[in-house]
């Protein structure tokens, strides 16, 4: 189960946080309720993109204070990366990342933790087609990539409807290739349409390329 961006985690006497990630920075001091939140912008990016993990740490002594954000990789057992950075005036930070799955991120200063974020990464989809204008009835070759390689992994090959949503017409697999993964499927086209392929994996959110318009005539 996914856990919501911009959580907000508060850490009070007798309270156990968890384990503590290791890394630098202050324990706060007595009296305080310090708090550290954490989102990202945006919450689900796509292969290769970027997103922002951000968050403020509220209570005294809250400037210049070192963050540690803890980065964990799909399937989430406890592999972590480390990145650090510093607080300003405000008590905000930020670190931009590119994950390469989906990814659980926790940030920390000294014992005191954020709320757990999932950022989910969508498969990088394409599409082309080998005619956008066919004949009615003609054959047309679907083809495409899906970034990061997921060989043998089923793709759907939806038409928009009328009602506008998408409905799979056809299905292909996933196919080794020198970088990524590729797939191809031809069939007759009958009427106009407006396409897109989809696919997903536990590791990966579903990824969805462009839409093509094809334009069959007689």
């Amino acid at each position: 189960m996914l856990l919501p961006a911009g959580a907000v985690a508060t850490h009070k006497p007798g309270h156990n946080p968890g384990p503590a990630y290791p890394g630098p920075g202050k324990t706060p001091g007595p009296g305080q309720t310090p708090s550290l939140s954490i989102a990202a912008k945006p919450a689900t990016t796509v292969f290769q993109g970027a997103t922002v993990i951000s968050g403020r740490l509220q209570g005294q002594n809250k400037a210049n204070r070192t963050v540690v954000l803890a980065a964990d990789e799909y399937p989430f057992t406890g592999g972590y990366a480390f990145a650090t950075t510093k607080t300003d005036n405000n008590g905000s930070y930020s670190f931009t990342r590119r994950p390469a799955r989906n990814t659980l991120f926790r940030a920390a200063v000294g014992t005191l933790r954020s709320a757990a974020l999932v950022v989910n990464v969508r498969i990088r989809m394409s599409l082309s087609v080998s005619d956008s204008t066919p004949r009615v009835g003609q054959r047309v070759r679907f083809r495409g990539r899906a970034c990061p390689a997921h060989n043998g992994l089923l793709v759907r090959i939806q038409r928009r409807s009328s009602s506008g949503r998408y409905r799979t017409v056809r299905r292909t697999r996933l196919r080794a290739a020198t970088r990524c993964s590729t797939y191809r499927r031809t069939f007759r086209i009958y009427r106009d349409g407006r396409y897109r392929v989809t696919a997903a994996d536990a590791d990966h959110a579903r990824g969805y390329s462009s839409s093509r318009l094809i334009d069959a005539h007689r």
